[in-house]
C-alpha cells in the first residue's frame, strides 16, 4: 500500500525536474529586448501597440500602475528585481515612460509571462 503512494510521487519529480532546469538555464543569459514602457493596465485593458503619450504613462505609474516593455511583436515584459527583498521597477523605468527602449538583462519564463531583471536600459531609435 505504502509503495502504491509513492511511485506516483516519484514519477512526478521526474517529470517536472527536467521543466524547473531548463527555465533557470533559460535565465543565465542575456538578451535584449526593445519595446515602448508604459503601463500595465494600458497594456492589458487598451490593447494598446504603444503608448498614448509620455504624460500618461507616468501619471499611471505615479498612481502604482506597474510599468512594463511591449515588444513590436505584442510581448509584454515584467521588469523585476533579482534581490531580496524585491522592490518595484518603476523609479527606475519613470524616465522612459511612453518611450521606445532597448533594454539588456535575463529573461525568466513562467507560465506564459515573460519577466526581465534589466542590467542596463536606454533610449531606443523609433522609426
Amino acid at each position: 500500500m505504502r509503495l502504491q503512494r509513492i511511485i506516483p510521487l516519484v514519477t512526478l519529480l521526474v517529470m517536472l525536474f527536467p521543466v524547473g532546469a531548463t527555465q533557470v538555464r533559460a535565465a543565465d543569459s542575456t538578451t535584449t529586448i526593445k519595446g515602448y514602457v508604459l503601463d500595465s493596465a494600458c497594456a492589458f485593458t487598451k490593447n494598446l501597440k504603444k503608448p498614448v503619450s509620455s504624460e500618461c504613462a507616468v501619471s499611471c505609474a505615479k498612481s502604482g500602475s506597474p510599468l512594463v516593455i511591449l515588444t513590436d511583436a505584442g510581448v509584454i515584459y515584467w521588469p523585476v528585481a533579482d534581490e531580496m527583498p524585491a522592490k518595484g521597477q518603476n523609479d527606475r523605468l519613470m524616465e522612459f515612460a511612453g518611450k521606445k527602449v532597448s533594454a539588456t538583462g535575463k529573461v525568466f519564463p513562467k507560465g506564459g509571462s515573460h519577466a526581465i531583471v534589466i542590467a542596463k536600459i536606454e533610449a531606443a531609435d523609433t522609426p
